[in-house]
């Protein structure tokens, strides 16, 4: 899957989860609950490959991966000790876009991810522009000292934008630093999917 950039809304409802955070798709979830989108569209029981599929889509659109960068993660994730399905989730929640988001220094994802992309941040002091870098214990995140993109971040705040809680990385909001004290667990996930299913499918 490419950068997904058609109707958000769409996603929530065929995937029966908020998985994008943005206005528009949240009220159409608010809307029209899960009820899968298009105008004949019955409630029908999934086969173990659509419920498989469907846990995957959750993956990629949450965390905006594509095919290719979630097949690197499975790989690296096989090679690692322990569940794979947990370890691929962990390596997910180490990028530096979702640890963002999750301190409540943006609103969404993909405001993470574009503010990376455009060079707002830097880890300990190097300007970083990948919106999948790793995070490790003992960085510290901090952004780009321009008088407009500070400001851009503290009106974020401002609007009383909620973190997901997280215990291994905090935010200063007085000088926009985030501070990572450790790495995340199976406790830390913050998105529901089944791993195992997933790596099961993936295996295929």
């Amino acid at each position: 899957m490419s950068r997904y950039t058609g109707p958000k809304g769409r996603v929530n409802r065929r995937i029966g989860m908020l998985i994008y955070e943005n206005g528009g798709a949240s009220r159409a979830m608010e809307r029209r609950g899960n009820q899968p989108p298009g105008m004949h569209t019955r409630p029908r029981r999934p086969s173990n490959y659509g419920k498989a599929l469907s846990e995957k889509q959750k993956i990629k659109h949450y965390y905006g991966l594509g095919e290719r960068q979630l097949r690197r993660y499975f790989d690296k994730a096989g090679r690692m000790k322990g569940n794979t399905g947990e370890n691929l989730l962990i390596i997910c929640e180490s990028r530096l876009d979702n640890v963002i988001r999750r301190v409540g220094l943006t609103a969404t994802r993909p405001q993470a991810r574009q503010g990376v992309a455009h060079g707002h941040f830097r880890v300990n002091g190097v300007k970083v522009d990948r919106p999948s870098y790793m995070l490790r214990p003992g960085d510290v995140v901090t952004i780009r000292p321009q008088i407009n993109v500070l400001s851009l971040y503290r009106k974020i705040i401002a609007t009383g934008v909620q973190g997901q809680g997280i215990e291994w990385a905090s935010l200063d909001n007085e000088n926009l630093t985030i501070n990572v004290t450790g790495v995340p667990g199976a406790s830390d996930i913050s998105l529901p999917v089944d791993g195992n299913v997933v790596v099961e499918f993936m295996s295929r």
